[in-house]
């Protein structure tokens, strides 16, 4: 006679494979961005700031 189906056990078992390739994945991330830093090179998820905008905006300073 086969074993009756226990559907918690597999699905555990996909969720600790799902966890273990969400850490690989975050340390990979996490080992671009210290190769990115020591090669002086900006973050590629971030855009850069453009501050040459001088028109004031939200921001800036109120024209009268």
């Amino acid at each position: 006679m086969a074993f009756k189906v226990n559907y918690n056990q597999q699905r555990a078992e996909r969720d600790r494979v799902k966890a273990a390739r969400k850490i690989e994945k975050q340390k990979e991330r996490e080992e671009e961005v210290a190769r990115r830093k020591a090669a002086g090179l900006p973050p590629s998820d971030e855009p850069a700031s453009d501050e040459s905008n001088d028109e004031g905006g939200e921001h800036g300073p109120a024209k009268a």
